[in-house]
C-alpha cells in the first residue's frame, strides 16, 4: 500500500506543473530532476537549472512530455522501487495514469490541458489503465488506499463501478 501511494504521490507531482506547464506552450525540462529526502520531511524536488522547450501545439508537447516522464523518471522509479517491494505493473501505470489525470482537477481544465492529458493517456504503458467515462477518467484497478485505516476509495477507483 505505502510503495502503491508513494508511486502515485510522485507521479503527480511530476504530472502536473508539466501538463500546466505545457499547456501554455513550455515544457520544462526535467532530466536533471533532483529527489531529496530526510526521515520525517517530504520528498523534495527540485531543479538545479530551470529550462526546456517552447512548443507550438500538443503533438509537440506530447513527443516530448511522454518519454521524458514515462521513461525518464517514472520507469527508473518503478525499477528503484521493485528492488524492495513488489508492485504489479497494472498497479504501478494505473497509479501514474490516475495521477496524470488528476492533473486536470487542479486549476481549471482548459482545453489544451485537456489535449495534452488525453494524448499521454493514448500512449503505452498508460493506455489500457482506465478510461475517461460520464464520472470522469476512471481507472481499471485499484491504487490500494482503501487498505489505509479510514482511506476509502478515490474517485477514479475501478473498485467503484
Amino acid at each position: 500500500m505505502a510503495a502503491s501511494l508513494l508511486f502515485q504521490g510522485l507521479a503527480a507531482r511530476i504530472w502536473s506543473p508539466v501538463v500546466a506547464a505545457a499547456a501554455l506552450g513550455v515544457v520544462p525540462d526535467l532530466s536533471e530532476v533532483r529527489w531529496r529526502w530526510a526521515p520525517g520531511e517530504a520528498i523534495m524536488l527540485g531543479l538545479a537549472e530551470v529550462r526546456g522547450w517552447r512548443v507550438a501545439n500538443v503533438g509537440e508537447a506530447v513527443e516530448i512530455v511522454h518519454p521524458m516522464v514515462v521513461d525518464g523518471l517514472l520507469r527508473p522509479l518503478r525499477k528503484a522501487m521493485l528492488g524492495f517491494v513488489k508492485l504489479a505493473d497494472g498497479l504501478v501505470w494505473g497509479n501514474a495514469a490516475s495521477a496524470l489525470a488528476g492533473s486536470l482537477n487542479v486549476g481549471t481544465a482548459d482545453p489544451g490541458r485537456v489535449a495534452i492529458v488525453r494524448e499521454l493517456l493514448a500512449r503505452e504503458p498508460l493506455a489500457e489503465a482506465g478510461s475517461f467515462g460520464p464520472r470522469g477518467y476512471v481507472r481499471n484497478n485499484c491504487c490500494l488506499y482503501y487498505r489505509v485505516p479510514g482511506g476509502g476509495m478515490c474517485g477514479d477507483c475501478g473498485l467503484a463501478r
